[in-house]
């Protein structure tokens, strides 16, 4: 059973009142933090194993030796993921910062970013105390990892795609050397970085010979020597490509929605009918399809708003954004995602000639840029870009409209693929409260 540092389990109770027995069910209690993440099972078992690290990781018991290595695997581990997970938050990422954020506090600037520095580690600290998605957490300032982007001695290396490719290949090959031995030897399965401090966690009484057999399969698979176990000179056979995953069914939920915030808004250079802004959505740094304005992360989306919605209005105002579609180029500026707004629905047989009137879509004024806004009721994780040619947004889109009560909301009897589900009208939300628009009922929201 994975363990919490003290540290963990303050920040935990102070960040998330409602999580109960996080060190007796951690799973449990993460998706009680955060409610909108569904984990599978290999990710159920990732996060036990990440919670044994975050306890051993930088442990001032451990030989230097032992920390560096330690640290650099889980600074590779990060170089290509936002969460420990991938993109989902969990109980592991909050419990290794509680770990981490105090020694990183220490950490001379050659440390955090120099040539051999951690900097994917210092990111993602960074992103965990600030990010919308964990709560924010509740840290005082002095409990913070201060990261000045002046302060930075040596930039990030492009990632060598071959390299890392032949790196996720050896890690693949890693894996299924130690599945044979998993049960005996580590009692789990090996999954990730995280996997040495699981087994290390575990009271396992391997036979020799076992453990010399598991040791000439890792020494094919990295092409090293392993405890003395010679490297043989025949190629690992290849491994079996694993299925593909199974389709997820249609969901609103399969769609990005967040809240952003329009920081600056302009006529396009060569279009009347469209605005250039540029938003904060909450993304971490280095977001594919994003930039850096005023100290933040944005994306720059391009909106057929104007003559519809006055420029003065989009200035600094807060929005309802689709994160997930596939960035398009409008005329010579690329747009990387969408703002919802409600127009009046047209009468069977009606021509839209974009006349308006257009209300963009409210998210509730407390809400902050790069917070989740779902429909009530359907559940699920977004796709990090959806496929055009599954037609998810558009099958989905016909079922967007308003109540009488101006409340956004997701009518399933409407999309033709979920007529048969039986659910009820569903309302777009926030943590904080509902989505609403200005004065339109019974519109269309796209």
């Amino acid at each position: 059973m994975a363990t919490l540092d003290n540290s963990a389990k303050i920040l935990i109770a102070k960040s998330y009142p409602q999580v109960k027995d996080a060190e007796n069910d951690p799973v449990k209690a993460s998706s009680a933090m955060f409610e909108n993440a569904e984990y599978t099972t290999p990710e159920k078992t990732e996060i036990e194993q990440w919670l044994i690290t975050a306890h051993h990781i930088a442990s001032s018991t451990e030989d230097s030796a032992k920390t560096a290595e330690r640290l650099s695997t889980l600074n590779t581990h990060l170089s290509t993921r936002t969460t420990l997970l991938g993109h989902k938050p969990s109980i592991a990422d909050v419990a290794m910062y509680a770990r981490l954020a105090p020694v990183v506090k220490e950490w001379s600037d050659e440390q955090r970013t120099g040539e051999q520095g951690y900097h994917h580690i210092v990111r993602h600290l960074d992103f965990v105390q600030n990010a919308d998605m964990f709560g924010p957490l509740k840290l005082e300032n002095s409990e913070k990892v201060n990261v000045d982007p002046d302060k930075v001695v040596s930039p990030i290396k492009p990632i060598d795609a071959k390299a890392e490719k032949e790196r996720k290949k050896k890690e693949k090959a890693l894996a299924a050397a130690g599945a044979d031995s998993a049960a005996a030897a580590a009692g789990g399965t090996v999954t990730s970085a995280a996997s040495s401090d699981a087994q290390n966690a575990e009271k396992s009484k391997s036979k020799k010979d076992k453990t010399k057999d598991v040791g000439e399969k890792i020494a094919n698979a990295v092409g090293a020597e392993v405890s003395g176990v010679s490297k043989k000179k025949e190629k690992a056979p290849k491994q079996q490509k694993n299925a593909p995953a199974p389709e997820k069914p249609l969901s609103p939920a399969l769609i990005d929605l967040r809240v952003g915030h329009i920081l600056k808004a302009e006529n396009h250079p060569n279009a009347d009918s469209l605005y250039v802004s540029t938003v904060a959505c909450g993304d971490a740094p280095g977001t594919e399809n994003t930039s850096e304005y005023e100290g933040k992360v944005v994306r720059t989306v391009c909106s057929g708003l104007n003559g519809l919605v006055p420029l003065e209005e989009m200035q600094g105002r807060k929005i309802v954004a689709v994160c997930n579609l596939k960035p398009v180029t409008m005329r010579g500026i690329k747009s990387a995602a969408m703002v919802l707004a409600a127009s009046p629905r047209l009468a069977p047989g009606e021509t839209d000639n974009h006349a308006g009137p257009v209300e963009l879509v409210n998210p509730p004024a407390e809400a902050e840029a790069g917070e989740r806004v779902y429909f009530e009721g359907w559940k699920g994780e977004p796709e990090p870009v959806l496929n055009p040619k599954k037609k998810v947004w558009d099958d989905c889109q016909v079922g967007f409209t308003t109540t009488e009560e101006k409340v956004v909301a997701f009518d399933p009897s409407a999309v033709g693929k979920l007529k048969e589900t039986g659910k009820e009208t569903a309302q777009l939300k926030t943590k904080q409260g509902l989505c609403t628009v200005k004065s339109l009922a019974g519109a269309t929201v796209r």
